[in-house]
């Protein structure tokens, strides 16, 4: 049978989180239309006959870095580079220009020794499209492919071959190997960071272009109430006043709506009931203490 990891590497909002989701069939890394979503490595496993992969969804690379939690990011990605991975994707969107950003993550990806096979990501969105700026890279990579990760399109050619480049591995050793990488089945995070991802995304997706990068989510307490029922207690951090007013919203509603959202798919996720007090509170610093 074939077992590795595979890394995937790319600029923000390329899509490589929407990727890992829609490969392993259940929520691993939350996805939304802005950047800067995923703040740390996120390992799913995908399983079938052939063998598993572990996909490693890396944080995007920024080329500009003015704030202690992009630092951050950009920290742990580089820091993934230096681990041990058998195969890289390189994802980028032809939607998108290419940039000093993108010249950034390529010049990364020219230093990985291990096989990288060109994703080139979104096409099924053709009504902008800026491919013929990315035609020199299908000449630097031996394996490319385009797909849609959103619309599940093209995927199983590039898991097959995937499979072709992975190392062989007894059950034995792959059995080893994924105890050693994840402290749940699909997930290497704990429950408190999945459920504060989830609540994170809901904030994302719910609050446009309103609220920056200037939130995150606190789990302080999970407490089974009975065998059917959880309470779980989160606060949302965020810099300023006028953020958290935003929030919260006129008569709590923008709150109570992200919270509604969150505990539908908690409750899905664990297949509990969940009871989610939710509240929000300004931390000027929260970067430093919570990145």
């Amino acid at each position: 049978m074939k077992s590795g990891t595979v890394l995937i590497i790319g600029r923000p909002n390329v899509g490589k989180s929407t990727f890992v989701n829609n490969i392993i069939g259940t929520k691993v890394s939350i996805t939304s239309p802005k950047p800067q979503t995923t703040r740390f490595p996120i390992r799913g496993v995908y399983a079938e006959e052939r063998g598993d992969m572990v996909f490693v969804d890396t944080p995007g690379i920024f080329d500009k870095v003015h704030d202690t939690l992009s630092r951050q990011v950009n920290r742990e990605t580089l820091k993934t580079l230096n681990h041990g991975f058998d195969v890289a994707l390189y994802m980028v969107d032809h939607t998108r220009r290419r940039d000093m950003e993108e010249a950034k993550v390529l010049g990364l990806v020219r230093q990985i020794k291990k096989p990288v096979i060109l994703v080139i990501n979104k096409i099924d969105f053709q009504e902008k499209t800026y491919l013929a700026q990315y035609e020199f890279m299908k000449d630097e990579f031996k394996d490319v492919f385009q797909i849609s990760a959103l619309k599940q399109k093209h995927l199983k050619p590039l898991i097959d071959r995937l499979f072709e480049l992975l190392p062989d591995s007894t059950q034995e050793e792959t059995d080893n190997r994924l105890s050693e990488t994840f402290t749940h089945p699909v997930l290497n995070m704990d429950s408190r960071i999945f459920i504060s991802e989830l609540i994170r995304e809901k904030i994302f997706l719910m609050n446009g272009d309103e609220v920056p990068y200037t939130a995150t989510v606190v789990i302080d307490e999970i407490t089974p109430r009975n065998r059917d029922t959880t309470y779980i207690k989160a606060r949302v951090l965020t810099t300023h006043i006028r953020y958290r007013k935003m929030l919260i919203g006129e008569g709590a509603r923008k709150i109570k709506e992200i919270g509604a959202y969150a505990r539908k798919e908690i409750e899905l996720a664990t297949k509990k009931h969940i009871f989610l007090d939710l509240t929000v509170e300004v931390d000027k610093h929260w970067q430093e203490l919570y990145t």
